[in-house]
């Protein structure tokens, strides 16, 4: 076979003249396939052109410069950092404006060189989570009670790391808020004791008059009793026949109640008056505070009792405090025609002593008086003690079942916390020292 040659000339697409026909047609052929293979590419010059960016600006040019030079990268960068500081603000704008233009077509470089591969897909689980839904069903905590317990302890106590000094504040923050909640539970029940120095009866009411001195008071349908000094006036019920102490208690709801073995007012003797000094703002009635400031009364004030279209007056001879067994208040004053008499417990909102206010009548004049009709009482035997405040809030509450479990339940729970605490902080101590 005779040997193939090309021809030294590029353009030459023929083979030498001592090629077989054969040989020139399969180089041919060659060398079509391939023409079309690299007949989409560009050419090595529009590449460099495409890749090369143009230099429009003078913060472009700079750079290029700073970069083309043989300087080291610290100080290019110093370089450019001095004019860059140096540069109006517009034209700082501006550096940025051609900075963010050139990351679209340098990251379409740079995918072209380095194509991004996509991460592997991650290997699924069994429980996968899924997105709330804001109108689905609640998820259903499925831990039990003792973990949930252990959980909150766990966080309360800091894994139960609380040193001496946590332990004391913890103990010391317990007793403040149990001293606060007991505050308000012992006002609650007896609240009558601490209101009582600040309560001003009837100063509230507007038609309620200041009689000054011994001015006329004209008489009411409703019988009264009327005190000046201390602003009083608050309605007198004659009509209880009854000296059992319970009653009388109910009824001093109702106003002053007038005791049925003592005289009535324009009769000789001695007509007895029962009023509240201080009672609990939570138990019933209009008149917790009908005698509070009874005790301010001197010798010589004056006070008024409306009864049967009359007013009579009454001057104050003597003011004592017995214990409240002597009923022998309710008897005759010695010396004295006819006298009213205003008892209340003393100190107010307790029911330890009774206050007794004794007032000489001086008008009309004693001697127009008639004498003293039979009681008419259910029980005209004098009575084994005077009336107080009846029982209070604290004592109806405890008198009850649910009273006595709910007080024994607190202060047992409150004595095995307090136990517990001391106990802990027992422990922390010793642990410390040891």
């Amino acid at each position: 076979m005779p040997k193939t040659t090309f021809s030294d000339n590029p353009n030459n697409s023929s083979f030498s003249n001592d090629a077989s026909p054969h040989d020139r047609e399969a180089v041919e052929f060659i060398r079509d396939k391939v023409e079309r293979l690299y007949a989409q590419e560009s050419s090595a010059k529009d590449e460099v052109v495409r890749i090369k960016p143009e230099l429009t600006s003078k913060h472009q040019k700079f750079i290029s410069r700073l970069l083309n030079s043989d300087k080291d990268l610290a100080t290019i960068q110093t370089e450019w950092h001095e004019y860059y500081q140096h540069l109006p603000d517009a034209e700082k704008h501006k550096v940025w404006q051609e900075f963010y233009a050139s990351r679209p077509r340098l990251s379409a470089l740079s995918e072209q060189a380095m194509p991004i591969k996509e991460p592997p897909p991650r290997a699924t689980t069994k429980r996968r989570s899924q997105p709330r839904q804001k109108n689905g069903p609640k998820l259903r905590d499925v831990r039990s009670v003792q973990d949930i317990k252990h959980t909150i302890r766990h966080n309360v106590t800091a894994g139960g790391k609380l040193g001496a000094k946590q332990q004391l504040q913890s103990l010391l923050f317990g007793l403040g808020v149990g001293t606060i909640v007991i505050i308000i539970f012992m006002f609650g029940f007896f609240n009558e004791v601490v209101i009582a120095p600040f309560i001003q009866p009837s100063r509230a009411q507007a038609d309620t008059p200041l009689i000054i001195g011994n001015s006329t008071v004209a008489p009411t349908s409703v019988p009264e009793v009327i005190i000046p000094k201390i602003n009083v006036e608050i309605p007198v019920d004659y009509s209880e026949t009854s000296t059992n102490e319970s009653v009388i208690e109910s009824d001093l709801e109702d106003g002053v109640v007038h005791y049925p073995t003592t005289v009535l007012p324009g009769q000789d003797g001695n007509a007895a008056y029962f009023g509240h000094s201080s009672n609990n703002i939570f138990n019933p009635g209009k008149y917790k505070f009908a005698f509070v400031l009874l005790h301010t009364l001197v010798d010589g004030d004056t006070f008024y009792l409306t009864y049967n279209d009359k007013v009579y007056i009454y001057k104050v001879i003597s003011h004592t405090v017995v214990n409240p067994s002597d009923v022998s208040v309710l008897g005759p004053v010695s010396g004295q025609t006819a006298t009213a008499t205003l008892i209340t417990c003393d100190p107010p909102g307790t029911s330890i002593n009774r206050l007794i206010v004794v007032g000489q009548q001086i008008s009309p004049n004693p001697n127009t008086n008639t004498a003293a009709a039979t009681t008419s009482a259910t029980d005209s035997s004098l009575p084994g003690q005077l009336p107080g405040n009846g029982p209070t809030l604290w004592t109806r509450f405890i008198d009850t079942l649910w009273g006595k479990l709910l007080t024994t339940a607190v202060i047992l729970l409150a004595a095995l916390w307090l136990l517990r605490s001391l106990n802990r902080y027992a422990k922390e101590m010793l642990k410390n020292s040891a």
